[in-house]
């Protein structure tokens, strides 16, 4: 694993390209690296994993029987932390690695009794049932093609229950924000998801900040070029100067945001405890 980053491939076959990662990463340490910025070391993508967690700490405090959906579930990282809490946790991913290893580590961790993991592609999502909770991480910034990014938001609203929430973090930045876009990645402007979701029947109920320090997008786009070493000094630097910054205001800057949580609910339910 380099400083750089993993390449994005010329052509994004999602179903291969997120097999591939899992098969590479998946089973090694905590995983983050399947699951968060591809061939990144450790320490930024626990970087990224904390500043997830804080964001969407005070929509996980949920009560015991709670049932769930966990969509692009990857290794499991939310489904075990929320079954561990008591909830009803059904995992969907798109790789049947990444889904082996989910339920690897939700025995290991003795959750696998309510934990159930499913290979789905959620343009086509069907999952058995509804749910109280629908949580998406970095997923839909991930489905590039429009109608089925809007298949994915069909099918997640049809199985949210009456009263049931759903919460979405995605890089989704204020303004058109393209220099860090791969052939597998999109950072939708805010509005385009917005937009989306009311076509879909959901009300928006509160929007999060995730990370407001501006020095991890200023720096990947030009990370693969740099030599080894003086890119890894760089990643080291920004990480250092951007944690203190994400940590302290990364819920409340939501307008200077790279990422954003979206907390939404169907309209006409009553709003979820």
């Amino acid at each position: 694993m380099n400083a750089r980053g993993a390449p994005a491939p010329e052509q994004y076959l999602p179903s291969h390209y997120w097999e591939d990662r899992a098969r590479r990463f998946a089973a090694d340490g905590s995983g983050l690296a399947a699951v968060c910025s591809y061939g990144m070391p450790e320490f930024y993508n626990r970087m990224i994993h904390r500043n997830q967690y804080l964001a969407l700490r005070p929509w996980l405090n949920i009560q015991p029987g709670t049932r769930v959906l966990d969509v692009g579930c990857g290794v499991g990282r939310w489904s075990r932390l929320l079954a561990g809490r008591g909830a009803i946790v059904t995992g969907a991913d798109l790789s049947p690695t990444m889904v082996a290893e989910a339920r690897r580590r939700a025995e290991l961790q003795n959750v696998s009794t309510r934990t159930r993991f499913i290979v789905q592609d959620l343009a086509l999502l069907d999952a058995g049932g509804t749910f109280d909770l629908i949580l998406g991480v970095t997923v839909l910034q991930h489905i590039l093609d429009p109608e089925s990014l809007r298949s994915a938001v069909q099918r997640m609203t049809q199985h949210l229950a009456p009263g049931g929430r759903m919460v979405l973090l995605e890089a989704a930045p204020v303004n058109i924000a393209k220099h860090c876009d791969t052939t597998v990645f999109r950072a939708r402007q805010r509005n385009v998801y917005l937009d989306l979701f009311a076509e879909q029947g959901l009300e928006l109920r509160a929007l999060g900040g995730v990370d407001p320090a501006p020095f991890k997008t200023w720096l990947l786009p030009h990370l693969r070029r740099l030599p080894r070493p003086l890119g890894m000094s760089a990643l080291a630097a920004v990480t250092l100067v951007s944690t203190p910054i994400d940590v302290l205001f990364g819920r409340v800057a939501v307008q200077r945001s790279w990422h954003t949580v979206f907390v939404l609910q169907r309209n006409g339910g009553a709003h979820a405890a």
